[in-house]
């Protein structure tokens, strides 16, 4: 199509044919610029006519109905506004109550609190609410309207991932706000100091492999293939970033060959990420095991200064969190040790900012 709009064009120079190209894609990029700040602009006005309804103690002030009144008197003097509905003025008023706290700093508590409100966090919660889509407002204020908490977390992962709607339904209804950084790690500890709360984020305990659809008995090799054979929701339950590399990844450890359950890349921490998946009960052999295959990848994979140091990834059906403890403090590898469980619902439809082969081999292949 694109070609056959060139071919129409009135003059065919090389140069102008260029130059259509490059204003083509910047009106483009001006279009997604233009469409975010009409977003941003909207939800302060929203923000604001949320905030007058509070301040002005409207509700109480001009009875019960006023909200009905409300909307039938900006349709009036705005008739081409869809925005006016009652259930939406409604939805405005809750979006400030549920955030505003957030937004007030009290110089006193900052002294008073090491996690108090800072002026930093206050623009960061700021740029967040004014960039997540109206729509997915609504959907994260019916869910955690009493826990502001939690609808924060939402919003800030939402912008942070670039989530659809669907992707964001879908994690609510997993309780990722639950799971997220939950993993027993020892990443303080051998990662550095930049990275380490980074990567146990990118952790959940448990992990949700109920899209796999087993429901009876199963042995590792069947519960690995129902993982690969639904790649796309395994790399969404994983998380942004991660790019998969293959199963039974063959290493050359000195004479012998050794094979990595399933090898990943992520793009946020720029490193390997060795996951070794158990049916079992934890046992201190497995941490043995995860931790020599992690040295092998940094010998044979990891390129100096391209990229961070390998991690590795332990998901095992059960663990004793005392002897998962003492193994991780036994390691000088970056380990993390998790749980699945098949249980739980998870929704059919997911999409995802999973990166595409062409990212992962442009970061691989970069020097």
């Amino acid at each position: 199509m694109a070609n056959e709009r060139i071919k129409s064009l009135s003059i065919l120079d090389k140069d102008y044919l260029q130059w259509i190209k490059e204003l083509s894609t910047r009106y483009r990029r001006s279009q997604v610029k233009a469409s975010v700040k009409v977003n941003q602009i909207m939800l302060r006005f929203y923000w604001e006519l949320g905030r007058d309804i509070v301040e002005k103690k409207a509700e109480s002030r001009w009875g019960s109905g006023f909200m009905k009144n409300l909307s039938r008197d900006l349709k009036e003097v705005n008739p081409n506004a869809t925005c006016f509905s009652e259930t939406n003025l409604l939805y405005m008023k809750n979006f400030y109550l549920l955030y505003q706290p957030y937004l007030q700093i009290s110089p006193q508590a900052v002294e008073q609190r090491e996690n108090a409100i800072t002026p930093q966090l206050v623009e960061q919660i700021q740029n967040d609410l004014f960039s997540v889509p109206w729509g997915h407002h609504r959907f994260i204020i019916d869910k955690f309207k009493e826990k502001p908490e939690k609808a924060l977390f939402f919003v800030h992962q939402t912008v942070e991932n670039g989530w659809s709607r669907d992707m964001l339904l879908n994690f609510m209804e997993t309780d990722l706000y639950e799971r997220q950084g939950k993993a027993l790690t020892n990443f303080q500890r051998t990662l550095p100091e930049e990275t380490s709360d980074l990567a146990r984020e990118l952790t959940k305990d448990p992990y949700n492999f109920a899209f796999t659809g087993i429901t009876g008995k199963y042995n590792e090799a069947l519960l690995k293939e129902k993982l690969l054979g639904n790649i796309t929701q395994f790399l969404v339950e994983l998380g942004t970033g991660f790019g998969y590399l293959g199963k039974e990844y063959r290493l050359q450890v000195g004479e012998r060959e050794q094979f990595i359950d399933l090898l990943f890349y992520n793009l946020n921490l720029s490193c390997y990420v060795v996951i070794e998946v158990k049916i079992g009960k934890f046992e201190f052999a497995d941490i043995g095991q995860l931790g020599g295959y992690v040295v092998a990848c940094n010998h044979t994979l990891r390129k100096e200064g391209r990229d961070n140091p390998t991690i590795g990834l332990l998901i095992c059906k059960e663990k004793d969190r005392v002897q998962a403890q003492y193994a991780l403090e036994s390691s000088s590898q970056p380990l993390a040790i998790s749980e699945y469980e098949l249980e739980k619902f998870y929704p059919e439809k997911v999409e995802g900012t999973i990166p595409t082969i062409e990212e992962i081999e442009a970061k691989l292949s970069a020097r």
